[in-house]
């Protein structure tokens, strides 16, 4: 019932953009240490150090932790990484002599793990038990790493990529020409739309994450991951707060919000062509319905979904 993006070309093709692609391998694990004790972008590679930390804690066997109990108490990996930060931050010298230990980081490489496990390709399932994976450029990635580049490459491309900094920085301007470009030039960086939603429920046991919040969550990890209905929903209420609206307003803002979970984004011309407004009358209904409000509508419920 709703517009989908594809029956109109917002924007031409731009063969001569070009996007640097994310690194094919992630960051080996001592070079990650390195970069905090050097203090290169330190609270980032910290937040990787304890992904990846936490990526060992749950694939490591028994034996792992009496080798880990060697170098950290009763070689409680998880209790070490929850604590890490705040060690960095109160005792940086102490910590990262730890962490630079050169038998500490092999042993944090090569640790002993549960003898089980296949990687295989993105979609193909193993009969006995398997890791998804997921291609950049040729070179695969566990979800975890594959996220990891992704909010690399988020953070470094808000210049590169219009779409990114209007998300983090101007969301007034979100559009429907705007989100397709979005996806676009994701696609185009080996970052599917598809494959980042399966990426995060598998890191995060977060269905259908939409791709508003993927971008935002890459780029600050505090925020939080959001469906798409749940992205609507939370907007439409923002709107909404403190109005009035009649009943028949209060289904045409239903049919909104139907078309909002669709497409993530709304413009008067939608009103004409998408099927679920279309029916029920168009554009000329809808400015029936709310008058001159409905383009101050348009503009906050863009606003809202973007913010």
């Amino acid at each position: 019932d709703c517009f989908d993006g594809t029956l109109i070309e917002y924007f031409k093709d731009t063969t001569d953009f070009k996007v640097e692609l994310p690194q094919k391998e992630p960051i080996p694990l001592p070079q990650v240490i390195e970069n905090i004790y050097q203090n290169m972008d330190r609270d980032y590679f910290v937040k990787v150090l304890v992904k990846r930390l936490r990526r060992i804690e749950r694939t490591m066997s028994g034996e792992a932790i009496d080798k880990l109990s060697a170098f950290i108490p009763d070689g409680d990996l998880a209790k070490f990484t929850g604590s890490l930060p705040k060690s960095i931050q109160d005792d940086f010298i102490g910590t990262l002599k730890l962490l630079r230990n050169k038998h500490f980081q092999d042993l944090l490489i090569h640790y002993p793990r549960p003898k089980r496990q296949f990687l295989v390709g993105y979609e193909v399932e193993d009969e006995v038990e398997s890791e998804t994976v997921f291609s950049i450029g040729g070179s695969y990635h566990k979800p975890e790493d594959y996220l990891d580049v992704f909010a690399r490459f988020v953070k470094e491309n808000p210049d590169q990529i219009e779409a990114i900094q209007i998300l983090l920085e101007r969301p007034k301007e979100w559009r429907t020409d705007v989100l397709d470009d979005l996806r676009k030039k994701l696609r185009q960086s080996h970052f599917s739309e598809k494959d980042l939603q399966k990426a995060h429920r598998l890191v995060y046991k977060k269905a259908l994450a939409d791709i508003i919040s993927m971008v935002k969550h890459g780029a600050k990890s505090e925020t939080p991951l959001m469906s798409a209905q749940e992205r609507v929903d939370a907007a439409m209420a923002r709107v909404t707060a403190g109005k009035r609206f009649n009943e028949e307003q209060r289904q045409w803002l239903g049919y909104i919000r139907e078309h909002l979970i669709q497409n993530l984004s709304i413009a008067l011309d939608h009103f004409d062509y998408a099927p679920v407004f279309e029916r029920r009358g168009g554009l000329g209904k809808a400015r029936a319905v709310f008058q001159e409000d409905l383009n101050n509508l348009i503009e906050e419920m863009n606003y809202a979904i973007a913010a």
